[in-house]
């Protein structure tokens, strides 16, 4: 690993209150560039640790560092992207990639100009001027992630986007962030309970265990990007979602 993760988490715990722990000694480093996908059983802590890492909850114990700094001090290098779109009704497609930016007091040109390449980088040109309820689930998401990327983050926080989605509608969007990351750079968490989904994505997969969330194996995939449908079919693929679907069983049956 990298001698300055991007993201550093040493024996951390989390707790709500005086309830159970949520998460119990957790240490993983992410280097820069990585994509790391989350996976394990429910209530094992996956999106709490989103949430941890983008400051939006504080550390009960241990240490928790992003590019060396406290969460709440990087988050302006960092965005997520929800299990939901979470779009604005009333605003069109470019108003709503816009609107973190001009939250953010960025110049209404800037603003214009950051959106539209956003919006050509997802495809969607065609729909610039529809609003929300006029696109399908697909598009929905796509507007998200072209919103949190107008930030041009270093670090992205995927909580399940696509998790409501059918399958074909999931690996399309699946090969569409991988071009987009191989375009921008950044360093992923994703949170997923795709098996697929995981490997087809990520450098490495930590597998959670539940009650308290802690991390009970880190599985290496070894596939080459760039990563196509042919990937999928391909037996080094298969080999990793049949490793990774045993691991899991694994911690399901604990």
């Amino acid at each position: 690993m990298s001698i300055h993760p991007h993201v550093l988490i040493e024996g951390l715990s989390k707790r709500y209150g005086d309830g159970p722990s949520v998460l119990h000694g957790l240490d993983l480093e992410v280097s820069a560039g990585e994509f790391v996908s989350l996976i394990g059983p429910s209530g094992c802590g996956k999106s709490t640790i989103l949430k941890l890492i983008a400051g939006l909850n504080p550390v009960t114990a241990g240490r928790l560092l992003v590019r060396g700094q406290a969460p709440e001090v990087a988050r302006d290098r960092m965005a997520f992207i929800f299990q939901e779109p979470t779009l604005l009704p009333w605003l069109t497609v470019i108003r709503n990639i816009e609107i973190l930016l001009r939250i953010r007091k960025v110049p209404r040109n800037r603003c214009l100009k950051i959106a539209d390449g956003m919006l050509a980088l997802v495809r969607l040109n065609h729909v610039r001027n529809h609003y929300p309820r006029q696109l399908s689930g697909g598009m929905k998401m796509r507007v998200s992630i072209a919103r949190a990327l107008s930030l041009l983050p270093e670090l992205l926080l995927l909580d399940e986007p696509f998790g409501a989605l059918d399958e074909m509608t999931r690996d399309h969007l699946n090969e569409e962030l991988l071009d987009l990351r191989k375009d921008q750079n950044w360093t992923a968490l994703f949170v997923t309970h795709s098996v697929r989904e995981a490997v087809f994505l990520s450098n490495r997969i930590v597998v959670l265990a539940a009650n308290p969330g802690r991390i009970h194996e880190v599985v290496e995939v070894p596939l080459t990007y760039p990563r196509t449908n042919e990937t999928r079919d391909s037996n080094a693929y298969l080999r990793v979602v049949s490793e990774v679907s045993h691991v899991l069983r694994s911690v399901e049956g604990q």
